[in-house]
């Protein structure tokens, strides 16, 4: 027998499905507020849709659960069966059906539906030609609010039917077929209304707590597309952007500095910008609240610091408000009109919409991080910063510079039948100095040239944190050191984990976060050098290869502007900005006196702001020939290069008064090719010849018997070393 089918809301899709598998048992389709295309439901786009229906389950899931009820939430309309039947539903095939479907249709819809929007009865009566559409005052509830009126309307309609009055597809008008076969056109698609706009509203506003500036964006794309008005895309935006401030500055408040140093809380707020948005506050008040809004990377900190110092809340609320009001319908506002622009072209690529409404999106993303730093001076010169750093070669990083030595490594490791032959160059050195090896044994092993080795010591981690501290004051009292004093890890590279510490306080917060050996060192103030130096084993001297100037570089006070400004204003600083910002976080605020010179760098590091110049005019005969005494004292070293402390240039050209501060093997670099004056390709130069000859000297160690480090140990060692999450710096 065949049989009517009466469908309200999501049942549309049932009765569709129906239709479409055992077509020859349906008379006819009633469509009482039911849903049906795709495109007309929610966000209007299957994916969307899923994740908001995902989230619905699980956060009753969650409820239901993980929350005493009592058996309420087992019967309750809002409950996980419910959320599973949306999570579960698929409605892109209803188009296809609706489109081939050949027996008579009835399609009742309230005017006012916010579930099911007039649209989708409109669209459901355009792709069925034979379908009657027949509307009413009222909402999704039609079937409640007017239970007699729509049986009526159906019970007449099933009465034609059977009598054969009603249409089926080939009895359709030719104007209709016509207009059934036409292709959807997404630009009729009407904006959002109802729980549609409530959803969009709401997902807007969370959106915001992951990115901002990324959502205000792709609110003002919805607004150009028509899928929701200026108005209601702005208000989302809004509403999220000022929760997360108050969210931010509650965090400062009630959870404080200790939760913000642990998990998860450290992954977002770095504690160097929580420090720099602390000063601002205490400096310039309430109002860096609202300049902060137009100053990318400055928000999250700044509206946590404003929580840490306990500042009021009602006080700062206005501000907050403020700030959201001016920023985020500025940049809805210029994204739906650049968006718009590009959408009038969308009908001639449509194939290519979403890729360039993406790609506008980026564009403007873009245009966020990059225009509005134009608007305050720090922003400027930061930009210089990233400028200077792209543009100038010395601040490349490693997997930027290095792939040419790395392929004439490969090369001369063929050539000498041998990739790891120059591992073998420094026989009495782990790895020949290439990784892992020990600072301390190296420069016990120097111990021979007593009186040009800085005194040492080697701290085992092994000791609690206590027996750590008391064994520096026994290095201390036993040489009559005083502070500063410096502390770095025994393996390590480019000066990684190198500290100067003046106080005893100091000294513990470094042990309470080192994880390895650590060597107490003395601090040999005065002019830092990098001489690099090399012996073939068949010859009587070494030489000198190249030697490294090494500047620290300072800023001069001028009684007015901050040290960050300072930093900012100079034009080798700038170069370092992050860098020294973050090095400089506790005093960033304060106002130096005119002619006051404070020092940026202490470390002799490229990566850490020195400042590396040739200092081929050091060399001298003298001064090679006591590099070349100090070194024969390390049997088993001939390829390296010294890093010197000493008080007078001119005593350490006559190869005098300095100090050896660490000797570091095959991988270390003639640093002099840093210099600002240097050509990549003068750089290059120097350092295939640097690797030529730690191969030659490798070569000419293994004929004398001395085996190179296997390339599976070589491999295992470089593991170990770095692992997964660390990397190298330059």
């Amino acid at each position: 027998s065949r049989v009517h089918l009466v469908a309200y809301s999501m049942s549309g899709g049932v009765a569709l499905h129906l239709a479409e598998r055992a077509p020859e048992r349906i008379q006819s389709i009633t469509m009482v507020s039911a849903l049906g295309v795709q495109e007309l439901e929610l966000l209007g786009d299957y994916h969307l849709n899923h994740a908001v229906h995902g989230l619905q389950l699980a956060f009753l899931l969650l409820v239901q659960e993980g929350v005493p009820h009592f058996g309420y939430w087992d019967d309750a309309f809002l409950n996980v069966p419910y959320a599973r039947n949306f999570f579960d539903s698929d409605q892109r095939p209803l188009r296809a059906i609706l489109s081939h479907y050949q027996n008579p249709m009835l399609i009742v819809h309230g005017r006012h539906d916010p579930l099911v929007p007039l649209a989708a009865a409109q669209e459901h009566y355009r792709l069925v030609p034979q379908s009657e559409l027949q509307l009413f005052e009222g909402g999704h509830e039609l079937i409640f609010s007017k239970p007699h009126m729509i049986a009526k309307q159906i019970e007449a309609f099933i009465q034609q039917t059977e009598q054969g009055r009603r249409l089926t597809r080939s009895q359709a008008p030719s104007e209709r077929l016509a207009l059934a076969q036409q292709p959807f056109d997404p630009s009729q698609i009407p904006q959002a209304q109802g729980i549609a706009l409530v959803t969009l509203v709401f997902l807007l506003a969370l959106a915001t707590l992951v990115s901002e500036d990324l959502t205000c964006i792709s609110a003002g794309l919805l607004v150009a597309r028509g899928t929701m008005g200026y108005f209601s895309a702005t208000l989302g935006c809004f509403l999220g952007i000022v929760f997360g401030d108050f969210l931010l500055f509650f965090a400062g408040k009630y959870l404080g500095g200790p939760a913000l140093r642990r998990a998860p809380m450290k992954w977002f707020f770095k504690e160097d910008a929580i420090t720099r948005g602390r000063r601002w506050f205490e400096r310039e008040g309430a109002k860096v609240i609202v300049l902060s809004r137009f100053m990318p990377g400055s928000r999250l900190p700044t509206y946590v610091a404003a929580g840490l110092l306990r500042m009021s809340f009602w006080k700062f609320c206005g501000y907050f408000v403020l700030a959201a009001a001016l920023w985020t319908p500025a940049l809805v506002a210029v994204s739906t009109l650049l968006g718009g622009q590009v959408l009038e072209y969308l009908s001639l690529y449509e194939q290519y919409s979403w890729r360039i409404l993406i790609g506008l999106a980026v564009v403007l993303w873009f245009m966020a991080r990059l225009v509005v730093p134009l608007f305050s001076f720090r922003g400027r010169r930061l930009l210089v910063s990233k400028w200077r750093r792209l543009t100038q070669w010395e601040f490349w990083p490693l997997w930027a510079f290095y792939p040419p030595v790395i392929f004439y490594v490969l090369y001369l490791g063929l050539k000498h039948r041998s990739l790891t032959v120059f591992t073998a160059a420094n026989p009495a050195i782990f790895t020949g100095g290439f990784l892992g090896e020990s600072k301390s044994d190296i420069l016990n092993r120097l111990a021979g040239a007593d009186g040009y080795i800085a005194r040492h010591r080697l701290i085992c981690v092994s000791d609690n944190e206590e027996q750590r501290v008391q064994a520096v004051k026994n290095f201390m009292q036993e040489f009559s050191l005083s502070f500063p004093i410096v502390l770095k890890p025994d393996v390590g590279q480019r000066g990684a984990g190198v500290s100067v510490v003046r106080s005893e306080q100091e000294m513990r917060d470094y042990f309470g976060k080192s994880e390895g050996d650590t060597i107490v060192q003395e601090y040999a103030p005065g002019y830092e050098y990098g001489v690099f130096y090399y012996r073939h084993p068949d010859q009587a001297r070494g030489s000198i290869f190249a030697i490294t100037d090494k500047r620290f570089p300072v800023v001069k006070g001028d009684g007015r502007s901050t040290l960050e400004e300072l930093i900012l204003k100079d034009s080798r600083a700038v170069c370092m900005a992050r860098f020294l910002l973050n090095q400089h976080h506790a005093r960033l605020f304060e106002v130096p006196a005119a002619g006051e010179v404070i020092p940026l760098v202490e470390l002799g590091t490229h990566c850490r702001g020195a400042i590396f110049y040739d200092g081929e005019k050091i060399k001298t005969p003298e001064l090679e020939a006591s590099i070349d005494a100090v070194s024969r004292h390390f049997e088993g070293f001939y390829f390296g290069r010294y890093d010197i402390r000493t008080p007078s240039p001119e005593d350490f050209k006559q190869g005098k008064n300095f100090k050896v501060i660490e000797l570091n093997g095959v991988t270390s670099e003639a640093t002099s090719i840093y210099d600002p004056a240097s050509s990549l390709f003068k750089a290059y130069r120097v350092l295939m010849k640097q690797w030529r000859i730690a191969f030659e000297i490798g070569a000419l160690n293994r004929a004398r018997g001395i085996q190179p480090v296997p390339l599976r140990e070589l491999i295992r060692v470089v593991r170990n070393s770095f692992g997964p999450a660390k990397a190298q710096e330059k």
